[in-house]
């Protein structure tokens, strides 16, 4: 992974999402238009926690999130996605 120009703050993370699925399980390609938010990603950076919450994620995590959960950021050209640990259901 590359190194990131920036450091989230307090209980906030970065991700990177995962690609939306370009076929069905069935194989039938799927247009851009009927793509579905992916809902998964890799923690790229995680800020300290807040006073008595440390962070529990860790770059590199890969997690599970709301579907409208966090922010679009773009840095280095890259998308990505800026919300709080709390936004994130599970560590998978």
């Amino acid at each position: 992974m590359a190194e990131l120009n920036i450091k989230p703050l307090a209980d906030r993370v970065v991700i990177k999402a995962a690609e939306a699925e370009e076929k069905t399980k069935s194989g039938l390609y799927i247009p851009d238009n009927a793509k579905e938010k992916p809902q998964r990603g890799v923690v790229m950076a995680a800020g300290p926690g807040k006073k008595d919450e440390p962070t529990v994620v860790k770059v590199g995590d890969t997690v599970l999130y709301g579907k409208y959960a966090g922010t679009e950021i773009t840095v280095d050209g890259e998308e990505l996605l800026i919300m709080r640990e709390s936004d994130i259901f599970a560590i998978v």
